[in-house]
Parts: C-alpha cells; structure tokens; sequence
C-alpha cells in the first residue's frame, strides 16, 4: 500500500512538471563504496529499480550502472508520456554518482512530438532514488 502511494505520486510528479527549466543541485556527501559484484554503487542500482521500475523497464545494464524506462503515460494526462534514463557513475553513494534524464512527448493530432521537460522534474527523481539509497544503507548498517 505504502509502495503503490509512494509509485503514484512519483508518476504524477513526474507527468506534471512539464515546461523547461533551470539548473541541477548536487551534494559532496560521501559514503563509503559498496562491495558488490556489479559495477556500481548497489544502494543506487537498487534504489533506482525500485523507483524507476513502475515505468516498465526496457534496458539495464548493473556493470555499466544504466536503466531505460518505457515510455509512461499516466492515466490521468493520456496525451503526455515520458520516458526516463538513470545513469549510475561511480561505486560510492554520492549525489553526484548518479545522473537522471528524461524525455517527453505530447500526443498532437495522433502524432507523438518532443516538448520540454521540466529541470524540476529530473531533480525530484534524483532526490527520490538518492533518498531512497541513503535509506537502503542505513538499513544495512544498523541491521
């Protein structure tokens, strides 16, 4: 129940912010690197699936630390739908390991044509996986 809330309200903030917008907030925290038998940091890869995974996926790569989503089309705005690539950068869990971008189309006349996708809505998804990560690793180390 929780997870299908936390799933809708990702999908509606994404479809929402649509218009172009400005500049990417990072943080210098570091955590120490995970060992693990992919490429790239684990609590990033999984936080990331578990964020993403909602879109339907149709590429990962765990060494090369990418995703591609599906194209999404939230029921509520039938005509807009997004598409969403997260790459992971780097084995430690920083802000800056982890770069999210996006693509949206509008439905025009039954023709599927580019519009701009809000800066606002690639930080939210950042914010979210790296949330979720820094979640997943405190876990592990308290237990």
């Amino acid at each position: 129940m929780i997870r299908l809330s936390r799933t809708a309200i990702l999908a509606t903030a994404i479809l929402s912010l649509s218009a172009c917008g400005g500049g990417r907030a990072t943080s210098g925290a570091l955590a120490p690197s995970q060992v693990t038998t992919i490429g790239v940091n684990s609590y990033l890869w999984r936080a990331s699936l578990e964020t993403l995974t909602f879109m339907g996926l149709t590429q990962t790569d765990s060494n090369g630390g990418v995703l591609v989503t599906d194209w999404y089309v939230n029921p509520q705005a039938p005509t807009e739908r997004m598409k969403v690539t997260a790459t992971i950068l780097d084995q430690d869990l920083r802000a800056d390991a982890l770069r999210v971008s996006a693509v949206r189309e509008v439905n025009q006349g039954g023709q599927w044509v580019s519009a701009p996708v809000k800066a606002a809505t690639v930080q939210k998804l950042e914010d979210v996986i790296l949330t979720r990560a820094r979640d997943l690793r405190r876990t592990a180390i308290t237990g």
